[in-house]
C-alpha cells in the first residue's frame, strides 16, 4: 500500500472534496484529495505557520512538501513582487497544488513534484517554509533542515512547525548545529514554529 502523503503514487481511491479558508486575510478555496495530508481541513500546523510567517513581497520563497498548497499559496499572495517555488513528492499533491493555484488566481508560483530538494538544487531562495513529513522520518526531516541551509541565501531564513511530542526539541538542536541562529518565534497547543537563520557572508 502507497497511501502514505509522502508517496509518490498514493493508490488511495480518489475522493474530491472542497472548502474555503481564510487565511492572512485572503478567502481561499482548496480542492483536496484522499492520499495527500490533512485532506478534510487544513492542518493546526500549517495554519500557525502560515499566520506567523514573515514574508518580504519581493521573495523567493521555497514550500518544502507543499501538499495541496495552503502555505505556498498564501506566502505567492504575500510575495506578490517575489515568487514561490513549491516542491512535493506526492504527485496527486502535486496536481491539486496547481489546480489550486489557477482556481485562486496565483500565478507567482511554480509547482513541481520533487524528492526533497532534488529539483531545486540549482536554484537559491531568500525563504524556505516547511511543515515537515514526520512521518518519513526524523532523517528525513533533518535533511530538509540540513540540505535546504545550502539552497538560502546569505542571511536567508528557514521557518518550520513542528510538534513538541513529534520532536521539537531534536528538531531545535539539528537546527542550532546547522544555522547561525535559531529562534522559536511562536507556541501555541503543543506546536512550534522556528524562525533559522543563515549566517550572512
Amino acid at each position: 500500500m502507497t497511501n502514505h502523503y509522502f508517496s509518490q503514487h498514493p493508490d488511495a481511491r480518489h475522493d474530491e472534496q472542497e472548502f474555503t479558508f481564510e487565511l492572512r486575510g485572503f478567502s481561499l478555496r482548496f480542492v483536496t484529495d484522499a492520499g495527500v495530508f490533512s485532506r478534510d481541513r487544513i492542518d493546526f500546523g500549517s495554519v500557525l505557520l502560515i499566520e506567523t510567517m514573515q514574508i518580504p513581497r519581493a521573495a523567493r520563497v521555497l514550500d518544502v512538501g507543499c501538499g495541496y498548497g495552503p502555505i505556498g499559496l498564501v506566502a505567492a499572495k504575500l510575495a506578490d513582487q517575489g515568487s514561490v517555488t513549491m516542491i512535493d513528492i506526492n504527485e496527486r499533491a502535486v496536481s491539486l497544488a496547481r489546480r489550486n493555484a489557477a482556481q485562486n488566481a496565483i500565478r507567482n508560483v511554480e509547482i513541481r513534484v520533487s524528492d526533497l530538494y532534488s529539483e531545486v538544487s540549482d536554484q537559491t531562495f531568500d525563504v524556505i517554509l516547511t511543515n515537515p513529513p514526520i512521518r518519513a522520518g526524523k532523517e528525513t526531516v533533518h535533511r530538509i533542515f540540513t540540505e535546504g541551509h545550502a539552497l538560502l541565501v546569505p542571511g536567508g531564513e528557514l521557518w518550520v512547525v513542528i510538534q513538541k511530542k513529534q520532536g521539537a526539541p531534536s528538531a531545535r538542536k539539528k537546527l542550532e548545529e546547522t544555522y547561525a541562529r535559531v529562534e522559536e518565534v511562536e507556541r501555541s497547543k503543543g506546536y512550534h514554529i522556528f524562525r533559522a537563520i543563515k549566517e550572512e557572508m
